[in-house]
């Protein structure tokens, strides 16, 4: 069984993360789908927008990804799901959903996990200088010390 994905986060963001996931994954249009909320957009639009999207969806289970807890986005999504046949994630990212794509056929709370797991392991911090995963050694020099 698949769980269909709706983003629903402030314009252009879902739509955006919704084009490069299908980068990836083109032959999944049908299964994730977006809803970009307007600055001005009021709350009941808002909602019944999202509540339309949510039911495009075919699949019987779904998950919702918003970006910024407590904001509107969010706000709306919390009232279009049930926790049971559809959960919510906020903190959206794209690796989140890269990995959310990946999993769509697993358990919802399997793919919820999975989901959280590629948005925090997407984050970190990347070296300039040394190669990725490596610390910087005592004796390594700066980018600006120019010593011969």
């Amino acid at each position: 069984m698949s769980t269909g994905i709706l983003i629903v986060a402030h314009s252009p963001l879902a739509s955006a993360l919704r084009q490069c996931v299908l980068h990836v994954f083109p032959d999944d249009a049908a299964s994730v789908l977006a809803f970009d909320i307007m600055g001005n957009m009021p709350f009941d639009e808002a909602l019944a927008g999202a509540r339309i999207a949510l039911d495009q969806l075919k699949e019987p289970r779904r998950l919702v990804l918003t970006d910024v807890f407590g904001a509107t986005p969010c706000n709306v999504a919390q009232k279009i799901v049930d926790g049971n046949r559809s959960r919510l994630i906020a903190g959206a990212s794209l690796p989140m959903l890269l990995r959310a794509v990946t999993y769509r056929r697993e358990p919802l709370d399997i793919l919820v996990a999975r989901a959280m797991a590629g948005g925090t392991q997407g984050v970190m911090q990347v070296a300039t200088a040394a190669p990725q995963n490596q610390a910087r050694k005592k004796n390594d020099q700066d980018d600006n010390d120019h010593q011969q």
